[in-house]
């Protein structure tokens, strides 16, 4: 499973948002050249974004964008919802979806709202405010040497 290009993009869209303290307005242009997203693409996801209530625009002077509310209550699952509709890895859990040559005797098909809803639940737990931040790489382990490996300096 892979996210679309435009649900990734909000992704980072919205951690560059959040990196901004949330408070201060900032405009699509300026998200744009801080991720290397190109303008029109994130004018689009700024426009989708803020239709789904995870931004609030204003206009004029001193407009832009600000989060809706705190990084910590908005999950990646919200952002990739608000992109691609509800987290499902199979269409045949759509209500009115009738195009599986499968359907009618799928053993499987009853059990991929359970799926789907784990996937949505792992997404959900993970906040924009943990996304915002650099991570912190611990030193990598050593690499054991293995029997009869030879190690020379």
């Amino acid at each position: 499973m892979r996210l679309s290009n435009l649900a990734d993009y909000a992704v980072v869209l919205m951690s560059a948002a959040a990196r901004q303290c949330g408070s201060v307005p900032i405009h699509a242009g300026m998200l744009a050249e801080q991720t290397g997203i190109p303008g029109p693409t994130a004018q689009k996801l700024v426009s989708g974004l803020a239709r789904a209530g995870l931004l609030v625009a204003s206009r004029g002077t001193g407009g832009g964008v600000r989060l809706a509310r705190p990084a910590a209550a908005i999950s990646v699952a919200d952002i990739i919802e608000a992109v691609e509709g509800p987290i499902a890895l199979t269409s045949c859990v759509s209500e009115g979806r009738h195009d599986c040559s499968l359907e009618g005797h799928c053993k499987v098909q009853p059990h991929w709202g359970v799926v789907n809803g784990a996937v949505r639940g792992a997404l959900a737990e993970i906040s924009l405010a943990t996304l915002s931040v650099a991570p912190k790489h611990p030193s990598p382990p050593p690499i054991p040497a293995l029997a009869g490996d030879e190690i020379r300096l």
